[in-house]
């Protein structure tokens, strides 16, 4: 698959890793590959009976799709189809662009309210423990995913990324990351930027395990979640 036209060429930084990060992230793609399969696959056999009443209450509520799949960008600029349980109305993506005042990072690249009137009362609780996320265990399976990095991004936002930005897209995104676990939504894109670079270049199995064991408590305490 080849990257979308629409995006700005890509900077040479995401071509090969600079020789200073090879220490660290050269043999990281195989062991976080291996560390995906060991765990996603048990974890969504373990969970299907879950997904099965997630699935009956979102039908039940309106009757509309279950899933919400969207486009987003992986690794070197590449899209991938991702997934999500729905938690907004139906036409949710169409009355967006009413709401875009409330934006809580102002005029930035991403878009998060307080409180959205799109989100229906199944979606607010599954938002609330990250439970909506858990279809991406599929993504992760895939290769698109892996289950700590960056977040995907959509399209809408990398056109407008910086050089230093589009270094997120340096390695595969993920279900969790390190601002996840760390405010999630209540923190500003310039740092989530910052804290993606920072674990890219540091990034290893033992910060890998630790971020995956800090979700846990970040999840069930449920800060930053809208």
């Amino acid at each position: 698959m080849t990257t979308i036209s629409y995006l700005p060429a890509l900077p040479v930084a995401l071509e090969a890793p600079a020789p200073s990060a090879l220490a660290t992230t050269h043999a990281t793609p195989v062991v976080k590959r291996l560390l995906d399969l060991a765990l996603c696959g048990p974890a969504m056999l373990l969970l299907s009976p879950f997904f099965a009443l997630v699935a009956l209450l979102i039908k039940l509520q309106d009757g509309g799709p279950v899933f919400y799949k969207s486009t987003r960008i992986g690794k070197g600029g590449v899209p991938f189809e991702f997934l999500k349980f729905r938690t907004m109305v139906v036409n949710a993506d169409a009355v967006k662009s009413a709401l875009l005042a409330q934006n809580i990072h102002g005029a930035g690249i991403t878009f998060k309210i307080k409180r959205d009137p799109r989100i229906t009362w199944v979606g607010a609780f599954l938002r609330r423990f990250s439970i909506d996320e858990l279809p991406q265990l599929w993504n992760v399976l895939r290769g698109d995913m892996s289950l700590v990095g960056p977040r995907p991004a959509v399209p809408s936002e990398v056109v407008q990324y910086t050089d230093s930005d589009m270094e997120r897209l340096k390695v595969i995104p993920g279900i969790t990351c390190i601002w996840q676990v760390s405010g999630r939504s209540e923190i500003p894109f310039e740092r989530q930027v910052e804290m993606d670079r920072e674990y890219i270049r540091t990034q290893s199995l033992w910060m890998d395990l630790s971020l995956l064991l800090r979700t846990i408590p970040a999840v069930l305490h449920g800060k930053g979640a809208y």
